[in-house]
């Protein structure tokens, strides 16, 4: 019987092992681009890390990349249209299911083809195609399960401030988020900015109609605040908290003057604290949400433009908040004041703009010029660890004339995974 048992919990302990380095949905399995990882190189070879596999099967577009078991899960433009597809551990192609047709217009020189993370959930992945069509599809072979069209069917709209057209912005880029058995979506538009779906038959919970604005392209994030299960957004004006049970609204921050370009904030939650960070001299800001039940205010804690933040994302490592601001450089600012760690003053920096996650006192950059880099994620100042140019035989020939390389990278077991358009790579970090 002893035996049977230490067999039993061997297996147990093994199997949730396996599963640790998991890299489900947009910025990682808790959604803040923090990985637990540890044990990872301290430095790089001057060639970089070690170059498992890559491929070119990805399609268009700059879609995230979720890993679950060893199996990428991305999303790309094939033609016309857009699909789902899924990379083995070799980087060869498992299977591609089609989602729907592409968002595209002739005066647009910057992408084509999706931008949101699929999210994988037990059996089911979740995928979000730029014209706001979501499918629900089986994990081991893309099957449809079942597939809800944004716009159509819930009166679906994108704040098209900065460009775009027929009242989709650039395409929808935030990604879906699972909660429970719910699937919390954020349509945008006069039905309600939020909606909250069952994740295995898709039929509508609710839509939060008090909030009837478009969407933006940050995605929603779940927090409980004094007491109450919530989710929150941002708007091109509000910054807003819903009730999860049933979409009403438990606080919002409206500003004066809409942001001034697009906003592609996901806000951050310690406690009762929500930040943001907007580039264009958006400027970052933090807010205290007091309050328990239905009964809410929020009030800001402070407010400046230090670190304004465009759409690489930022990350909270301990006390501090990384990402880069504007065009300009990295920087490093205090979660609780608002005060600049780093940089003081004018500052030269290599590393450029660029998608990032952070892990084990690191900051893993891929950068809009293609230089894959690590940082110190430390207040003291700004360091590049180790850093790598990509070659051209490693850079996509078939983005768009004013495109970048902005799809943020994912690690999971000791491994880091980057795109660019069609083409995704695989580096051992550990």
């Amino acid at each position: 019987m002893r035996t049977s048992l230490t067999l039993l919990f061997a297996m147990f302990v093994l199997s949730s092992l396996s599963f640790a380095g998991d890299w489900p949905a947009f910025r990682g399995p808790d959604h803040t681009g923090v990985s637990k990882e540890t044990g990872l190189l301290k430095t790089w070879p001057s060639d970089g890390p070690k170059l498992l596999w890559q491929s070119d099967k990805a399609g268009l577009g700059y879609a995230g990349l979720a890993v679950v078991g060893g199996t990428v899960y991305t999303m790309g433009c094939r033609g016309e249209d857009e699909y789902l597809i899924a990379l083995d551990e070799k980087g060869k192609e498992k299977w591609a299911a089609k989602i729907g047709p592409t968002f595209d217009w002739d005066a647009n020189s910057w992408s084509k083809g999706p931008n949101a993370t699929p999210t994988v959930d037990g059996d089911l992945i979740f995928a979000l195609s730029s014209r706001g069509m979501l499918l629900a599809a089986n994990k081991s072979n893309g099957k449809e399960v079942w597939k809800l069209d944004l716009v159509k069917q819930l009166g679906g709209e994108v704040n098209d401030i900065g460009g775009g057209y027929e009242g989709l912005g650039w395409g929808y880029s935030w990604s879906p988020v699972v909660d429970g058995d719910t699937l919390v979506l954020l349509p945008g538009g006069s039905k309600g900015l939020f909606a909250a779906v069952d994740k295995k038959t898709g039929k509508v919970k609710w839509q939060s109609k008090e909030i009837a604005e478009a969407a933006t392209y940050g995605s929603p994030t779940v927090a409980t605040i004094g007491g109450t299960k919530q989710y929150l957004a941002v708007t091109q004006k509000t910054l807003v908290g819903v009730a999860a049970s049933d979409g009403s609204v438990l606080w919002k921050h409206t500003r004066e003057e809409d942001y001034p370009d697009i906003v592609c904030a996901t806000p951050i939650v310690q406690d009762n604290i929500v930040y943001l960070s907007v580039g264009k001299l958006g400027g970052s800001e933090a807010f205290q949400v007091s309050g328990s039940g239905g009964k809410f205010r929020v009030e800001t804690a402070w407010s400046n433009k230090l670190l304004c933040n465009y759409h690489s994302g930022v990350v909270k490592v301990g006390e501090y908040v990384y990402g880069y601001h504007e065009d300009r450089h990295w920087a490093c600012q205090n979660f609780a004041t608002g005060e600049l760690a780093w940089p003081k003053g004018r500052t030269r920096q290599a590393i450029k703009a660029g998608g990032f996650v952070a892990a084990d006192g690191r900051l893993y950059v891929l950068d809009d010029q293609g230089v894959l880099a690590m940082l110190e994620a430390s207040p003291t100042a700004f360091k590049v660890v180790s850093q790598y140019k990509l070659p051209d035989s490693m850079r996509s020939k078939q983005r768009k004339s004013a495109g970048g390389i902005w799809t943020y990278p994912s690690l999971s077991d000791g491994k880091l995974y980057i795109r660019d358009q069609e083409l995704v790579f695989c580096f051992q970090v550990k």
